[in-house]
């Protein structure tokens, strides 16, 4: 039981650090656009290179974001094949295919962000005007792709899990 209540508190704190990390992103961007907008068409003195800061949080707020929408499991679908499928047992079916094809094509991005990942790292690129390392913005591709698989994982596993649980249902109405 330790280690459920071990993965619970971690599940949590890693939502709730998401959940903050999001709200502060939203609340940041809004605010460097008006104040880049306040110094450049009211005060005459525009701040040169807030493109580039901006594209930091723009990044994070944008694989953060793609990770809330797995996490949640508000995932765009256009879900044409689901009014087809009348059964309830295909429709389980369904959903345990979707789910690992989701979850092979999420693995192999994450595969592939990690390779991006170790080039940013040895390379460590700058912005050209102000300077900042590359790698801070380009870190958020690894870090929302992992998170993006972890919760398709855990999606595909409670497709499987009431696929299994709907067949002993079944088993214990038919005895």
């Amino acid at each position: 039981m330790q280690i459920n209540s071990n993965m619970k508190k971690t599940w949590t704190t890693v939502n709730k650090f998401q959940e903050i990390a999001t709200s502060f992103l939203m609340i940041l961007l809004p605010c460097m656009v008006f104040y880049q907008v306040l110094l450049r068409y009211v005060f005459k003195a525009p701040l040169m290179g807030i493109e580039e800061i901006m594209i930091f949080p723009t990044i994070w707020l944008y694989m953060l974001g793609g990770a809330n929408a797995s996490m949640e499991r508000n995932h765009i679908t256009c879900g044409i094949l689901t009014l087809y499928i009348k059964g309830d047992r295909a429709i389980q079916i369904f959903n345990i295919v979707k789910g690992i094809l989701a979850l092979g094509v999420s693995c192999w991005l994450t595969y592939w962000s990690y390779w991006y990942f170790s080039y940013s790292l040895s390379v460590w690129k700058f912005t050209d005007l102000v300077g900042l390392p590359l790698f801070f913005g380009e870190c958020a591709i690894l870090v929302g792709l992992v998170l993006m698989t972890i919760y398709t994982a855990v999606e595909m596993g409670d497709y499987m899990i009431r696929f299994v649980k709907h067949d002993k249902e079944k088993e214990e109405e038919a005895a």
